[in-house]
């Protein structure tokens, strides 16, 4: 089966496919800008490139999207109402208590996402135990369609009170408003788990996206044609099939980043690396995880203020990349990002943007080579970038170098601080842990982040400025299930709990049957969420024969204690469904070839370390063969990226093709 990997970014679309069998098939890679208007026409692009590199038809389109992503952040969704039990029509609107910026007296909260008029109240309640104390008739669901119909809205979230004990009221719902022509979001089938609030701003935040990326799915479909099947990669590293997708949009809002996670481990596989931390430098963002034996899950995050309670690959994102703004504010502070040039017009050394960006601070510090950037494909104009920077230098009594350097500093700040947020503020010591470096500017700030972080390695993988489009490969289908049980230890029998997860593990079954998966190619990964009572919050614990003692060594690696004398709770029970599928080899040459030799120089280059220029070797990456090695300072230039290794630091290159950095710390 021929497989394409697509991940579309702020900047560029990047497709990768495996050609061959195994380690002796090798990955054709094409990145081409994005066309924000319209992703799609990216992606043809690519594939019409890879086509006339001599790909045929490829079987699938695995796609890593952000259309679902934008629209949350830039509040572009569909006009979506909200029905919902009454008396609660405004849950939504009062949230929680919790303030994002607690000492500032001019903030105020952002409009309402369903705004007041869209937000309509139903008849009928069930009680916390599940028992119902009034129906909703069928008279009250049709008079409730014709309501939300005469609105104008695109889009309904139905969120009734315990509806994930009894859905009956929903599915009623469900129908009487899809019948009117509504695309419908229920919100047992989105998030099948208490607390109100972040249940109905799940299913809200799903039915804004879902008519979007169904629309945008489908012209990809109709454009790719009937020959090639179309997949969609979720935050939590699966893939579901497009039909799922449009329905359930708000799983797919960290795709992207999603599939660097998952090529990580495929890598971590083959290297027998288990501690890793991601490092995903795009030219918007930059996102980071940790890898330990596997990735971080979580099922809490905020998007543009929202919460979505999803399962999802536990990542930290900040807003630097190589295309981040640079900027004085108001007190005279160097700022870089959150803004970004994005594609278009991108940064001023792409020849259109007026914007300095990170991206050409590295050009003016010679960390980026113009000649091969793109593999020479694209024109660079650095000249554009010195004029600005030096403009931008003077005003501030400073010069273009050092403007140029602050600029590189300020942004691996962020970073640093995102790397710090998943590791040492968890209770991880970096230095345990190998920093695998991808996405297009990745490389050019590892080796200075892992020395403030007293990290002593880096692993810079083939293809780094697609590798969160080589995870697309590597990802397997799955489904993710729960369901609230709020049970005491000793209510928790074994054969009650059985019972429950027999029932999840149904529901998956028959749902991977739908995505096409043989039942032979089906695993069930169980896990309860758990907590002391009068906890307010809950850990996760693989399902296992003694749940509460696990549950209480976890408690005390997670915070430092545990109390074995107090009540534990069994909140939400969770069952993974995963459907296997057919994944490439990762080429290697263990005979290391070019061990003992001197590795091919493409040149040599000045470049600017700590204020002052230094010689520094040239290297085309399609030319170093596993074995070689050299010292820094050395640039790395390749197709897709560019890696930087600065002065005492060393580097090799594996079997697997990597290029691996002793960074000397």
């Amino acid at each position: 089966m021929i497989v394409v990997g697509v991940d579309t970014g702020g900047t560029f679309t990047d497709l990768i496919v495996h050609a061959g069998d195994g380690a002796t098939g090798r990955f054709v890679a094409v990145k081409v800008p994005s066309t924000p208007d319209d992703p799609a026409q990216a992606i043809f692009a690519g594939l019409e490139r890879l086509k006339i590199m001599g790909l045929p038809v490829p079987d699938r389109v695995v796609h890593g999207s952000t259309v679902a992503t934008n629209a949350i952040l830039e509040r572009k969704g569909v006009k979506t109402a909200l029905v919902t039990t009454a008396g609660f029509r405004d849950v939504l609107a009062i949230g929680r208590q919790n303030r994002a910026d607690l000492y500032d007296p001019a903030s105020r909260r952002a409009p309402c996402i369903v705004p007041d008029a869209l937000r309509l109240e139903v008849p009928g309640r069930i009680l916390a135990d599940g028992s119902r104390r009034e129906a909703v008739s069928p008279e009250a669901a049709r008079d409730m369609a014709d309501r939300v119909a005469a609105t104008g809205a695109e889009s309904v979230a139905v969120s009734l009170l315990f509806s994930f004990l009894d859905p009956a009221d929903e599915f009623l719902l469900g129908r009487e408003l899809a019948a009117r022509g509504l695309h419908v979001s229920l919100s047992h089938e989105i998030m099948r788990e208490f607390r109100e609030f972040e249940r109905t701003s799940t299913t809200v935040v799903n039915a804004t996206v879902s008519p979007l990326m169904a629309r945008y799915l489908t012209r990809l479909e109709e454009g790719l044609g009937q020959e090639t099947g179309l997949c969609v990669m979720q935050s939590s590293g699966g893939i579901l099939t497009s039909t799922t997708a449009g329905r359930q949009a708000v799983r797919t809002i960290l795709s992207g980043p999603a599939g660097g996670v998952t090529a990580a481990m495929a890598l971590s596989w083959e290297t027998g690396l288990k501690r890793m931390i991601t490092f995903d430098m795009g030219g918007t963002s930059t996102d980071v995880a940790l890898l330990d034996g596997a990735p971080g899950m979580t099922t809490e995050t905020v998007v543009a203020g929202h919460p979505v309670t999803i399962p999802m690959i536990d990542m930290h994102t900040v807003g630097a990349g190589g295309g981040s703004l640079a900027a004085f504010d108001a007190a005279g502070a160097l700022t870089v990002g959150p803004h970004s040039a994005g594609a278009d017009p991108g940064p001023a050394c792409y020849g259109r943007g007026e914007g300095l960006t990170v991206t050409d601070a590295n050009l003016v510090l010679g960390r980026i080579i113009p000649e091969l950037f793109l593999g020479g494909r694209m024109s660079l104009f650095p000249q554009r970038a010195e004029t600005r920077l030096a403009a931008m230098a003077a005003a501030r009594g400073m010069t273009g170098l050092d403007l140029a350097e602050g600029i590189v500093a300020v942004a691996e700040a962020a970073m640093e601080r995102a790397i710090r947020v998943i590791s040492v503020e968890r209770g991880h010591d970096p230095a345990e842990f190998t920093l695998v470096c991808f996405g297009g500017a990745g490389g050019l700030h590892a080796v200075s982040l892992t020395r403030s972080l007293g990290m002593n390695r880096v692993i810079v993988p083939p293809h780094p400025g697609l590798f969160s489009a080589m995870g697309m490969l590597f990802a397997d289908i799955a489904r993710d299930f729960s369901a609230t049980v709020m049970l005491d230890q000793d209510q928790a029998a074994a054969d009650l709990l059985e019972a429950r997860f027999a029932e999840l593990s149904a529901c998956g079954m028959r749902e991977l049957d739908k995505e096409g998966v043989a039942p032979g190619d089906v695993a069930l990964l169980r896990s309860v969420d758990m907590r002391y009572r009068g906890q307010s919050f809950e850990l996760n614990v693989p399902y296992g024969p003694d749940l509460i003692a696990a549950f209480h060594a976890l408690h005390e690696k997670t915070y430092g204690y545990k109390t074995p004398g107090r009540p534990v709770q069994l909140v939400t029970l969770r069952l993974r469904a995963t459907g296997r599928t057919d994944k490439p080899g990762l080429p290697r040459d263990d005979a290391l070839p070019g061990r003992g030799q001197e590795p091919p120089q493409a040149g040599s280059r000045r470049l600017v370390h700590q204020g002052r220029y230094v010689p520094a070797a040239l290297y085309e990456r399609k030319r170093l063969m596993p074995g070689h090695a050299c010292a820094g300072p050395a640039v790395v230039a390749e197709d897709s990226a560019t890696t930087y290794v600065p002065p005492g630091a060393v580097l090799r290159v594996d079997a697997l093709g990597s290029l691996v950095i002793d960074t000397g710390a």
